[in-house]
Formats: C-alpha cells, structure tokens, sequence
C-alpha cells in the first residue's frame, strides 16, 4: 500500500517552499470518522473541507480501496455528509446528512439517515426526524437500524409559547433525547416508521450498541441534557422486543460508553468509580452482567483516561494518551492487565475501528512533523507505520512549515513539564528568537508534535516571520497520569504560570530567546492561563485572551458547568472566597501592564462573556493597552472560516504590533 513520504524529502522536493497564508492554513482537508467495509476492501471516511463561498466547514464521505490504493468522492451534495456506518453484510453505508430533503417537509435541513451502495449513485433517504437525527447503527442481522433524537416541542409547550411569547425556565426547560428503532430493508430503503422506544423527562440518551443477537440495546443515559447533570449518567439495557428497560449500572459519578461482549453476556463501559471529583480522576473501563449485578472495575490497568472501543475474542479494547502519543491497548480481563498492541513510541492512533473480528483496523494516524492521514493496521504486528491510505499531505507538499520536537523541563516545584516547539526550518541555535507562548485548552488536552491546520493563531506565519512557538502541556494535561492532572486542583493558574515562565525560563537559558520579546496566548483554559498571565506577571511583552475566565465567582455563577469549579477548587465561592479570589486574574489587575487582546464569541455559554468584559474594563482602568473583539452569534468555539479568519488575523496584528513593532 501507498506510504506517505517524509516531509523531509517533500521538503526537498519543492523547490519554491512557502509560507502557507491564513486562507490556505483554513482551507486545509482534514480526514476523520474511518470505518472499514465489512466482508470487503474499502474504507468509508470523512474528508472536511473549506467552503468560502457559503462560510462553511462542510464534509463529505470518501472511499478508499485498500486492494487497489485508489481513494474517491462517495457522497457530493449542497451541505455535509458524515457519520459512516456499514451495514453488517458491507452492502450499504449509512450516513447523516443535512442536505435538502426530497419532497422537504419536517426537519428538512437537520441531519437525517440516508444509505448508498460503495459503487455509488443516489443516495435513498431513511428519515424525517423533526428535530434530526444525533447518531445510529445498524443492527447485526442487518434488519433495524438504532438512532437518537430530540424530543419535538411538545403540545403544552407550543400552547404556551403561543399564549405567552418566548421565555426559558432555567433547568426546568429540557428537551430530551431519545433512542428510535427504524425496521429497514435496505434494498427497498425504510420498511416502516420509526417508533420511540425510550420514554420520559428523566432519560436523557447518550451513546448504545447493539447486542450481538440483536435483541438488546445498551446505552447510557442522564437526567436530562443540563452539561452539569453529567454524574448522573447510568446504564440501561433496552430488550427490543417489548421495549422494557433495566437499569443495570447505577452509581454515583458518570458512567458511558457500554459495549457488548461478544457472547452478549456482560456489558463493558467507562467509569469515574463512584469518585465525586471525576473532572480530573481518571476514566477506567468495568464490566457487569448484562442482566444486572455487581460490576468490576479495573482500576488499575491504566494510568491515564480511556477510550473505550470494542470487546473482542482476545479482551476489552481501548484507546489512551501516552504523553504526546495515542495508542491502542487490550485488557485482558482475566488478569485485569493492560498491553499496547500498537508500535511507534510517538505515534497518534485515533478514531480506531476494527474489523468484526478485530484483526484489522481502520484510524487517523499521525506523527511528529506529519500530516494526519487515514490508515489501516495489524494489531499487535510489530511495525512501527500503520498503512496509509490517503494523501492528504500532498496538500502541504510546498510549504515551508515549522519543525516540531517534543521538549522537556522542570517547573519551579520541580515538576517535569513537556511541551511541543515549533522551530523554523533554518534555526541556528546562537541566534536569539522572539517566542510566543500558545496554551492549550481544557484543561485536560494536550499538544503533540505533528502537523494540524491554525484554527485561531497563524503559528507557521509566526515562525516565518523569525519567531519560537512553545506549546506547554502545563500540569493538568492529559497524557501524564491521575497525579499529574490534579496538580492543578486549588492551584489553578498559579500552579499553570509557573509551568508556562519555566519553559520560558528554560529556552532563555538555552540561549534561544530574547527575554524582552516573549508573548502568551490561548483559548478557553489557555485564555484563562493567558489573562493569569497578563495581571499577574510583567515577563510578557504581548497577550492575547482567547475566551478566556477572568473571575471564577463571575465564571462560576454564569457557566453551564457549575461542577467543573466546585471539582477543581474543591470549593463553592460562598464556601471558600479566598481559593477563588486566589487563582482569579481579576485579584492581581493593579499589577497589570501587558497590552491584552480579549477575543470572545458573543453567546459564550461555557466561558460567558462578563469574562471578557470584566477583564476589559479592568485593564482599562489601569491604563494598559487593551482591545476587545466580540464575534457576534458565536458561542464558545468560532466554528465558521471568515471568522476563524478574522480571529487568526487579528492575533497576527497584534502581536505583529508588539513584538515586532510593525503597524500592519
């Protein structure tokens, strides 16, 4: 099969190497969501691309033969294609669409069930959910296709909306989501309607999965959508035939993601292990009777959270970070022990999907310095490179990017820290370089080596033009362990800025970089690392607060996940005023002197926007050079290109301001 080349020879080979431009970092294909043909060669997978015109990420499902190396355009209609899923026997994929509708009427323009054969043609609409449709599957005999959705709006509530005009009841206002059996045959498209198989305000559905004899449905469920109600996820069983449901796993702390065995005895799931704090705990994978009784939980087969995947002949399949890789893993449940069944120590395996009989997998592989690529493995063969199928790095074949390398230092409390560097191609280590500090989100992400398109900062432009990037994967990050992600409980933002000004602190004396030029910025978390920053510390020349928490009793009282500050701070405001005027930028906004620029989308529901404000005014007032831009209808991601434009140059000005000192 086709292997990608090394950058370092596409390098090579192009003779006029150049910087890529906001617009053509924003208009990069990404792959996702690969899912391998039963009984067949082919691998269905999601190509996004840019659509300027309609301001729009769009997506649509491609093939690729693995038999032959050839990859094609499945689906191709106005809007997106997504969510591939082969029938049991490879004869049809199903997949979402919010394309028009033929013969539109309810929820035309939602997302809908529609199927088509590998070799193309038109694809036959299954659906007319009213409110759309958030996931399915097929069944495994083929016969029934499982899907969630939203409850419509229901008689009383269009009787009051109509008596009283709009308002909302806080947390009494839900609209739950229910699981829907379709009977289909696919030859002929839906054989009848789809019928509601879960009821009631107090099942809010997340993910399921078929039994193996298509009797059963697991799946978890909340009490309703509130982000907050999260602890209250359990397992259900649903037996299709009299659509009775059991509760089998009820404990408190979250519990998802089941899956089957494959003798359809015992069920396998994630779980926080009834721990309150579960924000930064880890996740651990348990099992339980699939008629109900005592679980096992296998607390100690992974340091770190997990992915959970599949059950198969050989144990319990699963995915985690190891720092800044990925890997696949098998637990075998008889010894309650874990081993990495893929190679590569610094390779990225996501999205994996496996055969039925989990010989073969499907994934997005990436690597340090490369381009995420859709490719198939071998489990547990002993070879360092998945197979790629696609080449989507031909797209950065003649650009003259950033070199990435993993780095490593030790925080002020002598905490090793790792983070990615972006050097340019031609570094000389004797020169001094500006750096720009770029703070991941979450907390719990983590930043890697390989190449990915600029979403808000245009980094590759920024080296360019003669600077240093670092990532920090700061303390909390995924990737390092249950200790290292609650390093930052009632230490947040002091804790994070010691681990941001060490790395600092670390090139400097490396000799890399100028002290004076050194700028921080980040979104979300990073955005409330980087308004720590701006108050707290004078080391900066330039800051850039990307929807960012200025205030944790302003973020507290306004966010939509109340239990993410309780966690953390181990405390409410009310309870203890002192953690939480501690780790708030506000408290230190005397000591301010950095020029800031606060980005924030207008309908910010989990980083509100009186952050922002707070934030704005306070610098302000003390004099400090300050800008805030508002994106107007966006929440808490600015998730449309012209937009992710103008937040991207927006940072490129000013910072091209203020640490460079050129008007743009």
């Amino acid at each position: 099969m086709r292997r990608v080349p090394s950058l370092l020879l596409l390098f090579a080979a192009s003779a006029a190497a150049q910087t890529p431009t906001i617009e053509e970092s924003l208009s990069l294909k990404q792959v996702s969501s690969p899912r391998g043909q039963p009984r067949g060669f082919y691998v269905a997978y999601v190509v996004r691309e840019t659509n300027w015109e309609e301001n729009a990420f769009e997506t649509e499902i491609w093939l690729a033969n693995a038999a032959t190396n050839d990859t094609f355009q499945l689906t191709k209609a106005k809007k997106s294609s997504s969510n591939p899923r082969w029938s049991p026997d490879g004869k049809w994929l199903g997949f979402l669409s919010d394309r028009p509708a033929p013969a539109a009427g309810k929820g035309d323009g939602r997302n809908q069930i529609y199927i088509i054969p590998p070799s193309g043609g038109e694809a036959r609409l299954l659906t007319r959910s009213e409110t759309g449709v958030s996931n399915f599957d097929w069944s495994p005999d083929g016969k029934s296709i499982a899907f969630t959705a939203a409850d419509p709006e229901d008689k009383p509530a269009k009787e009051r909306k109509e008596k009283y005009g709009e308002f909302e009841i806080v947390q009494g206002d839900y609209t739950h989501t229910h699981l829907w059996l379709l009977p289909v045959n696919p030859g002929a498209g839906a054989a009848a309607a789809p019928a509601r198989v879960t009821e009631g305000k107090q099942l809010h559905v997340g993910g399921f999965t078929w039994s193996p004899d298509s009797q059963r449905i697991a799946f978890s469920a909340q009490r309703d959508p509130d982000p907050g109600s999260s602890h209250t996820a359990d397992i259900y069983v649903l037996t299709v035939g009299d659509k009775t449901v059991q509760r089998i796993v009820d404990t408190p702390g979250p519990d998802g993601n089941p899956r089957w065995s494959p003798d359809g005895k015992q069920i396998a799931y994630v779980t926080s292990n009834a721990r309150e704090f579960y924000y930064y705990s880890n996740d651990m994978i348990a099992t339980v009777p699939a008629a109900g009784g005592g679980p096992r939980v296998y607390a100690e087969a992974m340091d770190e959270d997990v992915s959970l995947i599949g059950w198969g002949p050989q144990g319990i399949y699963f995915s985690a970070l190891a720092r800044t890789a990925s890997h696949l893993f098998l637990l075998d449940t008889a010894t309650g022990k874990a081993r990495r069944i893929t190679f590569g120590g610094d390779g990225v395996y996501s999205a994996l999907d496996p055969s039925p009989g989990y010989v073969f997998w499907s994934c997005v592989y990436a690597a340090p310095n490369r381009y995420p690529e859709i490719a198939l493995l071998i489990a547990g063969r002993p070879d360092p490179e998945p197979f790629l199928v696609t080449d989507m790095t031909g797209q950065i074949a003649r650009w003259k990017l950033a070199q990435r390398e993993v780095i490593e230092w030790k925080s002020g409390d002598g905490t090793p820290i790792e983070g990615v560097l972006y050097k340019p191609a031609d570094f000389e280590p004797k020169k001094k370089y500006p750096l720009l500090v770029v703070i991941h989100g979450g907390p719990t992400a983590a930043d890697r080596p390989s190449i990915a398109g600029d979403q808000y900062y245009p980094l590759e432009k920024f080296v360019a033009k003669g600077a240093l990037v670092l990532r920090p994967n700061y303390r909390g990050s995924a990737g390092y362990g249950e200790k290292f992600r609650a390093l930052n409980v009632r230490n947040l933002g002091v804790g994070d800025y010691a681990d941001v000004i060490s790395g600092v602190d670390h090139l400097i004396g490396k000799g890399w970089v100028d002290g004076s030029r050194v700028g921080a910025m980040g979104w979300s978390q990073g955005g409330y690392i980087s308004a720590f920053i701006t108050t707290f510390s004078d080391r900066f020349k330039a800051v850039s607060v990307g929807a960012g928490i200025s205030n944790w009793m302003t973020y507290y009282v306004n966010t939509d996940i109340h239990p993410f500050t309780r966690q953390y701070l181990k405390a409410t405001p009310w309870d203890d005023p002192e953690i939480y005027a501690r780790t708030s930028p506000m408290t230190y906004i005397k000591k301010a002197k950095t020029p800031t620029l606060i980005q924030h989308g207008e309908f910010d529901r989990r980083v509100p926007i009186p952050n922002a404000y707070e934030l704005y005014q306070g610098l302000q007032d003390q004099g400090v050079p300050v800008k805030l831009v508002v994106y107007k209808g966006f929440g808490h991601g600015i998730n449309k290109p012209r937009q992710q434009r103008a937040v991207m140059e927006h940072n490129w000005e000013w910072f091209l301001e203020h640490l460079w000192g050129e008007k743009p």
